[in-house]
């Protein structure tokens, strides 16, 4: 049995190129955030309520697509309203224009995730499940790599020229839009259950089994300490300061170092989701995901101070390996575990709470970072995941 789908592949290489599109500008938003005059508590609010806007939107979608049977529709119109965010984004100065179309970003994604991941899991087996997940990761996070080289070398040649790079970030979401068309696809069997309110989706609560209720728990948990990755942006920019480093007769500063490490961590996580999702697969998704919450203790440990610059990429080192141990692994756990009629709902109402929790994970860090400083937030963070990892010690026995 072939175990990468030609829908899985395409899937995949949707992803890839709407990675290299968002991820040519999300290392750039603080920075850019910045020039225009956003304070780090602004940058944290914005990012918990663009995280918010795709979290309550989650759900609600991945029940309508239970409903109505179908996935690409919903793939369809999340990846354009994530295109045509990126151009939209610099139009305006405003505030509340800026909240705006970085929220729309984040409805596409919303409104696409939890069909797309239910499509995904429609391709393929439990015993194949964390490496098909893993597969996917590795091609969207590939493009999370590329994007970011994209706008390393851009501002390199041209400094602070955010807004043109921003427009070139919409030609390939225009190509992950259009390589949607190839897919085909059966209607599935309906959900189970009645259609209500726009958060009906939480009813699949009081439906799911006692596995999906105690991972559920566990995920948010963490989900609600795991703050914006550009909180590790702004530390890395910290740490640097206003040293100019000079590698290979290139210039780099505080800005562009940022960026590379970012690059860095997207590589490593590409380059580790599909073999750790394979291990999963031999060995226990429960075990990778714990080794992956444990290699994010390590990390947020070693960010609570100031790290050289050699530790900053070894630290975005690890990052990339923990990010490769729970994200794909995560969604493949709660597939396997949901009702195959309410695949969506299960993951939409995970990454809908998952969500929520991270807007209030951004706000809070945001504004313990700017009372207690960067120190204390880092180490908040790391205790707090060690904690999760005894939860999942002692709760899960096998998965």
């Amino acid at each position: 049995m072939r175990i990468i789908t030609r829908t899985i592949f395409i899937l995949s290489l949707i992803s890839l190129f709407a990675d290299i599109a968002s991820e040519m500008v999300y290392p750039i938003i603080p920075l850019y955030l910045n020039e225009i005059g956003f304070k780090v508590f602004w940058i944290g609010l914005l990012e918990g309520f663009a995280g918010f806007t795709a979290g309550i939107s989650k759900g609600y979608f991945g029940k309508l697509s239970d409903e109505k049977g179908v996935r690409l529709p919903f793939v369809k119109t999340g990846y354009f309203l994530s295109a045509i965010s990126k151009p939209l984004l610099i139009l305006l100065k405003i505030k509340l224009w800026v909240f705006f179309a970085r929220a729309l970003d984040r409805l596409g994604k919303g409104v696409r995730t939890a069909a797309r991941d239910a499509l995904l899991s429609q391709q393929t087996t439990k015993e194949n499940k964390a490496r098909v997940f893993g597969f996917h990761r590795a091609m969207d996070t590939t493009g999370a790599a590329i994007g970011p080289i994209i706008a390393l070398v851009f501002l390199l040649a041209y400094p602070g020229n955010y807004k043109n790079l921003f427009l070139i970030a919409f030609i390939p979401g225009v190509i992950s839009v259009l390589l949607i068309f190839l897919l085909k696809e059966k209607k599935q069997i309906s959900s189970t259950l009645k259609k209500g309110s726009f958060f009906s989706y939480f009813r699949y609560w009081s439906i799911a089994n006692a596995e999906y209720k105690k991972l559920i728990i566990g995920l948010l948990l963490f989900a609600l300490f795991n703050s914006s990755d550009i909180f590790l942006l702004l530390k890395t920019k910290q740490a640097i300061g206003d040293r100019s480093l000079t590698i290979l007769s290139i210039s780099f500063t505080s800005e562009t170092v940022a960026i590379a490490a970012y690059i860095f961590y997207n590589i490593v996580f590409a380059a580790a989701a599909y073999p750790l999702g394979i291990l999963a697969d031999k060995i226990g998704m429960k075990n990778i995901f714990m080794l992956g919450v444990f290699l994010f203790v390590i990390v947020y440990a070693g960010f609570a101070f100031s790290p050289s610059l050699s530790l900053i990429f070894v630290l975005f080192f690890i990052y990339g390996l923990y990010a490769g141990a729970t994200e794909g692994i995560a969604k493949a756990w709660i597939t396997n575990i949901a009702h195959r009629e309410n695949t969506a709902t299960a993951v939409g109402f995970y990454t809908s709470c998952e969500s929520i929790c991270a807007f209030f994970a951004s706000a809070i860090t945001g504004a313990v970072w700017g009372i207690f400083g960067s120190a204390a937030t880092f180490l908040v963070t790391s205790s707090v995941a060690l904690l999760v990892l005894f939860y999942f010690l002692l709760k899960f026995r096998t998965a």
